[in-house]
């Protein structure tokens, strides 16, 4: 077969198979063009999700009608003024998206510019069917209907109205997050689906956008580099999801996804989060246009940097700074948690109708019961409920030879007692404050340890009589071939013969740990290593490990001395907000939440 020139009408429809892939395609590129254009105010609506219509209206500058006619043309675009592509500012600038919609859609557009009359015209599947004078104010009005209706094969591929709503719902809000000082409006099948009023702040937008409980639990990011800027707002560890769709990327206001920053995220909360748990982000990163190549994606969605090594220690270091400057900061109790306290009828004692009046002695509404005289006792007090003689609620109480601190003085407030020997509730000055005593010591002691390193080696306690453990030959070998680094670390270990291994010294910060489990289960972190990696290479793995087996258990009574100091290191130490496994170490119940539970709000 000889090599020919394919007509235009398929060479738009082998187009759109690469810029039009589903509705939300569609609907990306016509926002993107509203935006372009200079536009204060977008509203879109939908139908069945995009597959029956697709609208979009503007209040931006508006084409004339021979502006109108070539922007239906292949390549045809306002938006490189010259042939410098890697200038680029627009979000749109290849010119294929109204031509490739067009060759698979019904398309109409009415434009107007200021001061002018307005025009419109309309494209079926690639052929010109009317155009003439339309009404409409200053603007345009782009309307997709019947997408993929005579492309049958490509509409079988489309999934169901209400997945390929979600998908436009996603786009909308991406771009409606990248340009906070533009209103957007979406309805879907007459009913409002979003709605984003002009605001000055990113950080209003991204709250309105996602959860508004984001803006109690998030910290900013504000970081310069090299004449790189990253803004934006991250989520506590503590305040996670279980999948990534929660991360928004913007550069340039161009909202992508980029594997190297989807990294980067991972890398920055690496030993804060489960590895199920994903951060809610929303990441602004502004550069210099020379340094990033976004001609890279037909729907120009991923990016390529000049330099992504300098990109990448940006955004980690960006993300820890703010992490690190929250310090003691974890979750805030949410409305669902709060809504499992539910006041509870008290049962009688006997096992009787439930609510009933004990019985006491007193009958009436204040009439003494008469007693037959031998049965009176004058030395003691009796009473005929079933329960008089059960052992009362047992409590433990301590003598305070020092008044109480002032809770105003402390952030996690001053110890008040412990529950089920695992928690700690202590007093703020704004409310109550529950401690998970062992998540947050094993925090603490992880970042003991951190720093320890950093200055050199960590102390170890030698063990008055050397325990033997024994482990599987493998394990041996595992944990011997990394002896000199585990003494770095503070454990002093050695081969006891094929199948065991002699621990001589344990880190000093753990205290009375268990050297037993403590080395079995370094043996299975190793068996998960890379060998070319060395331990400080996986710092936060080896360490957390030890600092779980020298963290206060669960199940550990603990004086009100202990208590309250653990509390004024946790208010010292940073990321003490969550465990060495990304769940929360405390929570805050507000007074005001104290006081709607109990009916006074």
């Amino acid at each position: 077969m000889s090599i020919r020139r394919l007509p235009e009408h398929l060479v738009n429809r082998i187009a759109a198979g690469e810029v039009v892939e589903r509705p939300a395609s569609a609907l990306k590129e016509l926002v993107e063009n509203a935006i372009d254009a200079g536009a204060g105010r977008i509203a879109i609506l939908l139908v069945e999700g995009g597959t029956s219509r697709i609208e979009v209206a503007d209040d931006g500058c508006g084409m004339t009608p021979a502006d109108m006619a070539l922007a239906l043309e292949r390549h045809a675009t306002s938006k490189l003024p010259d042939e410098f592509i890697e200038s680029v500012v627009t979000l749109g600038f290849r010119g294929e998206a109204l031509p490739s919609i067009a060759s698979v859609a019904r398309l109409t557009i009415e434009s107007r510019i200021r001061g002018a009359e307005g025009w419109a015209r309309t494209v079926d599947n690639g052929r010109v069917e009317r155009e003439g004078p339309a009404a409409l104010p200053p603007g345009t009005r782009v309307v997709v209907e019947d997408l993929f209706a005579r492309v049958p094969a490509r509409r079988k591929f489309l999934r169901s109205p209400r997945a390929e709503y979600a998908a436009c719902l996603d786009v909308v809000r991406r771009l409606a997050m990248a340009r906070p000082d533009i209103g957007f409006t979406l309805e879907h099948d007459g009913r409002r689906a979003l709605s984003a009023m002009q605001v000055e702040d990113r950080p209003g937008r991204v709250a309105t956008l996602t959860d508004r409980a984001l803006a109690d639990n998030s910290v900013a990011i504000d970081l310069e580099r090299e004449g790189l800027v990253l803004g934006g707002v991250a989520s506590l560890p503590t305040y996670n999801r279980g999948i990534a769709d929660h991360q928004y990327l913007f550069v340039n206001g161009r909202p992508v996804k980029d594997r190297l920053l989807m990294g980067a995220i991972r890398g920055a909360y690496a030993e804060m989060l489960p590895r199920d748990r994903h951060a809610v982000v929303a990441l602004f990163l502004d550069i210099p246009t020379d340094q990033v190549d976004v001609n890279v994606h037909p729907a120009k969605t991923e990016v390529r940097f000049r330099d992504p090594a300098m990109v990448r220690g940006l955004i980690v270091s960006g993300l820890r700074r703010a992490l690190d400057a929250a310090g003691h900061r974890s979750q805030r109790a949410s409305e669902s948690a709060l809504s499992m306290w539910q006041p509870e009828n008290i049962s009688s004692p006997s096992g009787g109708e439930e609510g009933a009046r004990p019985q006491s002695g007193w009958e009436g509404e204040g009439t003494p019961q008469r007693l037959p005289l031998e049965n009176r006792s004058y030395g003691a007090v009796n009473d005929s409920r079933p329960t008089f003689f059960a052992s009362p609620p047992q409590a433990r109480a301590e003598p305070s030879w020092t008044p109480p601190p002032q809770t105003a003085a402390f952030p996690m407030g001053v110890a008040r007692g412990q529950v089920a020997k695992t928690y700690i509730v202590a007093e703020a000055e704004d409310g109550l404050v529950l401690v998970d005593q062992h998540a947050a010591h094993e925090r603490l002691v992880l970042e003991r340890m951190r720093a320890a390193l950093i200055g050199g080696t960590i102390a170890s306690q030698a063990l008055l009589i050397p325990e033997v453990v024994e482990l599987d030959e493998s394990a041996c070998d595992r944990l011997e071939s990394r002896a000199e680094e585990l003494s770095e670390f503070g454990l002093d270990l050695e081969r006891f013969g094929p199948h065991a291994m002699l621990v001589r010294a344990t880190p000093a910060l753990l205290g009375q740990s268990d050297p037993k489990g403590l080395v079995t289960d370094l043996a299975d972190e190793l068996a998960a290593f890379d060998e070319a990696l060395s331990l400080k290479e996986r710092l936060d793995a080896v360490a957390g490990t030890m600092a779980c087996h020298g963290s206060v258990r669960a199940g550990r009574i603990l004086s009100v001395i202990e208590m309250n100091a653990l509390l004024r290191e946790m208010e010292v130490t940073p990321h003490s907000g969550q465990c060495n496994h990304g769940r929360p170490t405390w929570v805050k119940i507000s007074l005001s939440d104290v006081e709607k539970l109990f009916g006074r709000k």
